[in-house]
């Protein structure tokens, strides 16, 4: 009998080695080579083009002649969660669902199990954390209930494959992908090589049978999928569970989609009966903004093709420590060094021995660089303790120079603005021609950042002020 090969593999990248080492040379991450056994190879000779047993002999052909055809999608009536998908589910596709512990990945799922099996579709939902009674008392107590949605807890790839056959469903749900097995692969659940066999298997199954799963992956202590980062490359679609534990609020983003863009987002509130869509989230992320205080300011940022107005806040004080603190919340910490440097440089503040934190209010997280200016106006408003106007909305991209630069769709942002009442916008200069404004709303075009303090800052002898 052949001697059984082992190997050592990385749980987070991974590499693999014929002996242990304490630090991983790829990720460079330490105590993560763990041992497992090698799969013997295939003989010689017997590699064939297979797919769920059937010879399939293909050629190359001009893509002229490829005839294209419109991904079928499934409504689950979740206008928010089609959104992220890029207009639906599509039938055989692989997607992973990612997020921290606790944050209602598993509720969101069992929800649109309820509603695609409530429309007639067959679902089967497996659970490799809860038992059957768990997830019962769960769908219990968020009014869950279909003759169509099947339950089972399993977590042998072997008896999940003949439970899709018995049920033909249209839609699977495993929960989560680090607790099932191969029972032909030697190695613990939620290792390198059971994740990644058992996502090619889910893989194969989601293909030849024309059938969407939904996988959920375990999240790091970083956020990222739990596994090697393979596992992201192998699925169709990863989408990620965002939110704070203090807030109720969740956001559902695409980071990765092959039958749409990764640029929506999807918004939730976290209810007793379960997650709730959000269909202005403008207005909830503004409910509870202070009006006449400094460091505050409204922007209008964009998600895919929507926008949403968030109010952004910093607070500036004299720093007791030799190197000042910087610190921010939903923000690129870089971009408030950037900016901090183009107001000390081009505007003359002395920002240098002054801590800094910002924040995004309502736990959004914004990266896209039309924010600049709100965010600039904000740390120079808490500087000089001057108040902002609390009708302005504030849109730009900040250069080096301190010029204000064009941002992209700026009519769908003040039509948003001008919606929630909003009366004044400062936008960059180049930004006003071509188009007309709401006649609410009065929009001011600025070239440079000291131009638009001008604008946005109020002084305390100001007749408004008092």
């Amino acid at each position: 009998m052949a001697k059984q090969k082992t190997k050592f593999v990385c749980q987070e990248c991974g590499y693999e080695s014929h002996k242990w080492m304490g630090r991983c040379p790829g990720c460079q991450e330490w105590n993560t080579l763990v041992e497992e056994f090698e799969a013997p190879s295939p003989k010689k000779g017997t590699r064939n083009h297979t797919w769920s047993g059937t010879t399939t002999v293909s050629f190359p052909e001009p893509i002229t002649s490829v005839t294209s055809t419109k991904e079928e999608r499934i409504d689950t009536t979740l206008p928010e969660f089609n959104r992220v998908l890029g207009g639906g589910i599509v039938p055989g596709s692989l997607v992973l669902v990612g997020g921290d512990p606790g944050i209602g990945k598993s509720t969101l799922l069992l929800q649109i199990s309820s509603l695609l099996a409530n429309q007639g579709n067959k679902v089967l939902y497996i659970s490799g954390e809860e038992s059957v009674k768990q997830t019962k008392l769960r769908a219990d107590r968020l009014g869950v209930s279909a003759e169509k949605l099947y339950v089972f807890a399993e977590t042998n790839m072997e008896l999940i494959e003949k439970a899709i056959d018995q049920v033909a469903p249209t839609l699977v749900i495993i929960d989560s992908i680090q607790t099932v097995h191969d029972p032909n692969i030697t190695s613990a659940p939620g290792s390198v090589a059971q994740v990644r066999e058992s996502t090619a298997l889910l893989m194969k199954y989601a293909k030849t049978r024309n059938i969407a799963i939904f996988v959920v992956g375990h999240v790091t202590k970083q956020g990222a999928i739990a596994g090697p980062k393979l596992l992201e490359h192998m699925v169709d679609s990863v989408l990620y569970f965002e939110g704070e534990r203090h807030h109720t609020y969740r956001i559902l983003r695409a980071v990765k989609n092959r039958f749409g863009s990764t640029n929506e987002i999807g918004i939730f509130e976290m209810r007793e009966k379960g997650l709730a869509e959000v269909k202005n989230p403008s207005e909830i992320f503004l409910e509870d903004r202070t009006e006449g205080s400094s460091g505050s300011i409204v922007v209008a940022s964009l998600e895919g093709t929507r926008p949403v107005l968030v109010e952004v806040q910093a607070l500036i004080a004299p720093s007791s420590y030799a190197n000042p603190r910087r610190t921010a919340t939903g923000i690129d910490h870089n971009r408030i060094a950037l900016l901090m440097a183009v107001l000390e440089k081009r505007i003359g503040m002395l920002l240098q021995n002054q801590d800094a934190y910002l924040n995004v209010a309502g736990g959004v997280k914004l990266d896209e660089p039309a924010i600049d200016l709100g965010l600039a106006i904000c740390i120079a408003s808490s500087y000089r303790n001057h108040t902002t106007y609390p009708g302005d909305v504030v849109i730009g991209e900040v250069g080096l120079t301190g010029e204000v630069r064009r941002v992209s769709r700026i009519e769908e942002r003040i039509q948003e603005a001008a919606k929630l009442g909003f009366k004044r916008a400062i936008v960059p200069a180049k930004n006003v021609e071509g188009w007309k404004p709401p006649e609410e709303m009065e929009v001011i075009g600025v070239s440079t950042l000291e131009e638009a303090l001008d604008y946005a800052l109020i002084d305390s002898s100001s007749a408004w002020y008092r």
